[in-house]
């Protein structure tokens, strides 16, 4: 009989293969006293089983394939960053040497520390990177224990056309699957802004994650349909849905081998309307297939990488060499930086300066609020950005603004830099575009305000839906009533647009929301004409805009703005 599970698809496409589980034995960490004398002993223990978790990993990336996408090695370096951090090696070596630990219990100390930090931090992207931490220590655990290589690491394992199920996967787990010809993954744990989850959509593998009890109701070797559009997993299929299925997938070789002829095609409605296409990015590495997919520019650069695995923030300098790499990449094609969105618990990396952790940090102290209570860390990445802008077409943008306060305390200081690097005689761009991330709905309702201040806006739907909503869009518990359909984000994205429009600056819409082709005619119909998408996702949200008439979406933004429920709006949709 066949068995239909749900999850969450964070990879689109369709697989059809045998299963493999994933077991990892849960390690059973010893405890024990180490004598004086067995110090020095342990201690190099440590150091080895470190030193052999990177040669692994170094393995690991040399045999991603030629053809793989450039932003795939660059998980596998975060690992390797990682095992080179002090935070994680030196504080279990001090343990082993004060306490007398044995070594794994002293990794496990600081793992169990370094989790609990992450746990409190309130951006979901920033908490989610707690599985990097867990993922670097269990190598480090299974060297020390003498624990066997698992199967899909192997060199010689025979994993081609299987559907990988597990509790979690690492990066290497993931960019292993691709080298040894997996079909398709399912997790038991994870969100959408997990690393697995990213770069399952940069490999182009279909992907469900939050697929509760996958490896119980799965047996090894059993025929499965994964069907990471809708988040479904089919276990034993009939021949009536194996045959559905493949018709299915067979469609779908033929619609993405199309696409990429699109490259070169202006986006513009069918009425003659050009769209304004961008991308998101967020590592310097991924620069590359922007350019590859045709581009307009990035609308959405995360700096948060610059302020990870490290014990101090980045210096002025070094903000200054990156986003000049980045413009050299970009050739020409213009640029906008997000100053760092980092959060509450400041105790982690170069982004935190010390401070309490707050009984709900998803409301406290993170972006811009932290960059103003903090502008010895926000004035370097400023001056950076400033100078930057004498090389290239950059425009700087603000994350989470509530209030007019903040902006004009923010354009104050900008205006004070301009000052100084004035009279240093230094080059920068005096009219350098400044705009705001709306992603607070106190400041979707006051958009006409800042839309009067500043030269642009950018939507940002993931934290928008959130606030609106009030949920917290990476706990399983509440993840289902996160609804970008519901009425109240529909008329908050339409209040921004119109705040746009009114002052005559560009609205653009960077959250995961502008990438999901469900939605691409109704954010049309609602004035929407700057996207900014994954790039994996942009020659598909091409395609809807090609296929679009605006004349034929007149009506269907009052429609969906008149409606009660989402699932009313989705009606609508599915009409079109």
């Amino acid at each position: 009989m066949t068995l239909s599970l749900h999850g969450m698809g964070v990879s689109r496409g369709i697989a059809i293969g045998r299963v493999h589980i994933i077991e990892r034995d849960r390690l059973d960490i010893p405890e024990y006293h180490v004598e004086t004398d067995q110090v020095k002993t342990e201690t190099r223990r440590l150091l080895d089983a470190v030193s052999l978790a990177k040669q692994q990993l170094r393995a690991i990336r040399d045999h991603i394939p030629a053809a793989t996408s450039p932003d795939i090695a660059p998980f596998i370096d975060t690992h390797l960053l990682m095992l080179d951090d002090a935070v994680l090696t030196q504080e279990p070596l001090r343990l082993i040497k004060s306490a007398r630990h044995n070594a794994e219990w002293a990794l496990q100390l600081q793992r169990d520390a370094l989790m609990h930090v992450f746990d409190e931090m309130e951006d979901p992207y920033l908490r989610t990177r707690k599985d990097d931490i867990d993922h670097v220590v269990t190598r480090i655990q299974r060297i020390l224990l003498r624990q066997e290589p698992l199967r899909h690491e192997e060199p010689d394992s025979r994993l081609s056309g299987y559907v990988l199920i597990a509790d979690d996967l690492s990066p290497a787990d993931t960019v292993l699957m691709q080298h040894h010809g997996v079909l398709a993954f399912v997790t038991e744990y994870g969100g959408p802004t997990s690393h697995t989850a990213i770069l399952a959509r940069s490999l182009i593998i279909p992907a469900i994650v939050g697929l509760h009890e996958a490896g119980r109701l799965a047996r090894e070797d059993d025929m499965v349909i994964v069907d990471g559009n809708a988040g479904v997993m089919l276990v034993d299929p009939d021949e009536h849905s194996l045959q559905y299925y493949r018709k299915r997938q067979q469609e779908d070789r033929k619609y993405y081998a199309g696409l990429i002829r699109l490259k070169e095609t202006p986006a513009k409605t069918l009425d003659h309307v050009p769209i304004r296409l961008q991308a998101n990015v967020e590592l310097p590495q991924d620069f590359e297939i922007v350019r590859q997919v045709g581009a307009s520019g990035v609308g959405l650069y995360r700096t948060e990488f610059l302020y990870m695995n490290r014990e101090t923030p980045p210096e002025e300098e070094e903000h200054y060499e990156t986003y000049l790499s980045v413009l050299d990449t970009m050739a020409g094609l213009p640029l906008t930086i997000r100053t760092m969105d980092l959060g509450a618990d400041k105790q982690v990396d170069g982004g935190k300066q010390g401070g309490s952790v707050q009984a709900n940090p998803a409301l406290g102290l993170r972006a811009v609020r932290l960059c103003l209570k903090e502008p010895a860390l926000f004035r370097p990445q400023l001056r950076a950005i400033l100078r930057a802008s004498a090389h290239g077409s950059i425009r700087l943008m603000i994350p989470m603004l509530s209030n007019m306060q903040e902006t004009r305390q923010v354009l104050q200081m900008i205006d004070e830099i301009k000052a100084e690097l004035h009279s240093q005689g230094v080059e920068f761009d005096a009219d350098i575009p400044v705009g705001a991330m709306i992603e607070v709905p106190a400041a979707a309702i006051c958009a006409d305000i800042f839309a009067g201040q500043l030269d642009f806006l950018s939507i940002g739907t993931n934290d928008l839906i959130q606030y609106t909503i009030a949920i917290d869009r990476v706990d399983d518990e509440v993840s289902y009533l996160y609804e970008p359909l519901h009425p109240a984000v529909l008329r908050l994205i339409r209040m921004t647009l119109d705040a746009g429009a009114r002052a005559d600056i560009p609205v653009a819409m960077c959250g995961e929301m502008a990438g999901d082709i469900k939605f691409t005619q109704l954010l049309l119909a609602l004035g929407l004409r700057e996207f900014s998408v994954h790039p994996a996702y942009l020659l598909e949200v091409k395609k809807n805009i090609l296929e679009s008439e605006l004349e034929r979406l007149t009506g269907v933004a009052d429609a969906a703005l008149k409606a009660s429920t989402a699932a009313d709006v989705e009606k609508l949709l599915e009409q079109l």
